[in-house]
């Protein structure tokens, strides 16, 4: 019984690839690094916007030319500083926002915040990157691309 049950929880999310492979796909990064450079866990009521503890966790991020993301969206504020490079950084309605080196980018949370990142340019990004999260949740949140990003 076990062992049928370890089978259906492999087999059914490809079956259902197959059976609705028009169904919303999350949207890879590519050329993509990233280094945590600290972390730690805050208390609760200490970080505005989460209600419980948080985790806060300071990241180094690299995207090379050419290089995404993907889109994502995250469940707390991300504050990041653009320390070289230029991101171009559609939000959930394909607006594109440009941030240069010495900008900060300031993202909202929520899964109705969906955005990316792409180097267009031919110099690698690099983002020194705050997020604040609750407790336990992923740096970010795959997410699939808003339709406007298909026209």
């Amino acid at each position: 019984m076990r062992r049928s049950l370890q089978i259906a929880l492999v087999v059914t999310p490809l079956v259902a690839g197959a059976l609705y492979p028009g169904a919303a796909q999350a949207t890879p990064s590519s050329g993509v690094t990233g280094v945590i450079l600290t972390q730690a866990q805050i208390p609760a009521g200490l970080v505005p916007m989460i209600a419980g503890a948080a985790d806060v966790v300071v990241r180094e991020i690299t995207i090379a030319p050419g290089g995404t993301t993907g889109w994502h969206y995250h469940d707390g504020p991300i504050y990041a500083y653009v320390r070289a490079g230029t991101l171009t950084h559609p939000d959930e309605k394909c607006v594109p926002a440009i941030y240069n080196a010495g900008q900060i980018i300031n993202e909202p949370p929520g899964a109705d915040k969906v955005h990316a990142g792409f180097n267009l340019g031919t110099t690698p990004v690099i983002l020194d990157v705050v997020y604040t999260l609750p407790a336990g949740k992923p740096l970010s949140e795959d997410a699939p691309a808003p339709s406007c990003a298909a026209s």
